[in-house]
């Protein structure tokens, strides 16, 4: 994505200062025996992330969401561009005390109770006792944890969602500015994945700045302010659901029977199966439907017609030839 994109996404949302800001970052491994041959996992991506923004970063399987997200928190050193963190260069060690991160499959200690793990990080944070003594029982009452079973329950007898959810605790242990996840809904059943999106929007509410990587769109739809969809290392597009969906009034309407002269007004472009008729409205919908009982029509479906996230990521994917995750 061109810088001239960056500065438009940046006027769009009328921020200050980027919290998360890359410039044609780039990321290329040296693979085989020799390592004389080179994948490149990232390629010039540029985006801007605000305070208090929750951001999706969405992709198939190996498009590189993951050497993104750890290359924003200094894990992994770009090979080309630059980046920086908080108002500081990615890599800079003063800003990990303001970074939560949560990462995809977190291990942690099986013999830990979760009580003991959320200890052990407050103290990679030199967290005062005093202060975990209150934190850590909030910070289980926000992730839905019963206290007596955080330090009494052992975290090799934890189910993949209380795995999830002690791990967003961790991430937030340190009160920090900004929090990544990585496919925090990965591997969970609906009620996990409900309970972690509550989080989520709970941390929102909180001013967070959220970045986060996933594969489930649906969520996305529901949480995120902006998004990027990242495939083989590029960035594709970059917005808000509105710009990237719109937000023309338009509906996609299904009948029966009537005046097809009269629909055709209505719809200019009417398509006929039998007895039934379908098309788009391209306006509000509500003298339209005033008018059916007059011409004796029946409305089977009434339904926005923009595109889903799934079918414009899916379209953006087909768009460049790229039908297949790795």
């Amino acid at each position: 994505m061109s810088s001239a994109a960056a500065s438009q996404d940046a006027a769009i949302t009328g921020e200050g200062q980027p919290v998360v800001q890359t410039y044609e970052l780039g990321k290329t491994y040296r693979t085989g025996f020799w390592l004389n041959q080179k994948v490149e996992s990232l390629k010039q991506c540029t985006l801007s992330v605000y305070r208090g923004e929750t951001f999706g970063l969405l992709g198939p399987n190996g498009a590189g969401k993951t050497t993104l997200l750890k290359t924003l928190l200094g894990i992994v050193r770009p090979t080309a561009g630059r980046g920086m963190l908080l108002g500081e260069a990615l890599g800079d060690r003063r800003i990990k005390q303001r970074v939560g991160y949560l990462p995809e499959n977190a291990y942690y200690y099986d013999f830990l109770t979760g009580w003991e793990l959320l200890q052990f990080t407050a103290g990679l944070f030199q967290i005062p006792a005093s202060v975990q003594r209150q934190r850590i029982p909030q910070l289980l009452d926000l992730v839905g944890l019963a206290q007596s079973a955080a330090k009494k329950k052992q975290l090799r007898q934890y189910s993949k969602g209380m795995v999830q959810r002690i791990g967003m605790a961790q991430a937030l242990i340190n009160d920090p500015d900004v929090v990544f996840l990585d496919e925090p809904m990965s591997g969970l059943d609906p009620m996990g994945r409900y309970q972690i999106r509550e989080i989520i929007l709970s941390l929102k509410a909180q001013g967070k700045t959220i970045f986060f990587n996933s594969h489930i769109l649906s969520d996305v739809e529901k949480i995120c302010d902006r998004i990027a969809i990242l495939a083989q290392g590029e960035l594709l597009t970059i917005g808000s659901l509105d710009q990237l969906l719109g937000t023309t009034n338009s509906y996609h309407v299904k009948g029966k029977g009537g005046n097809l002269d009269i629909l055709k007004k209505w719809i200019p472009n009417l398509e006929m199966e039998n007895d039934y008729w379908q098309g788009i409205l391209p306006r509000e919908p509500q003298d339209f439907l005033n008018l059916l009982p007059q011409i004796d029509a029946k409305i089977i479906g009434l339904n926005l017609a923009r595109p889903s996230l799934e079918e414009f990521f899916i379209q953006q994917l087909h768009q460049r030839g790229i039908r297949y995750s790795r």
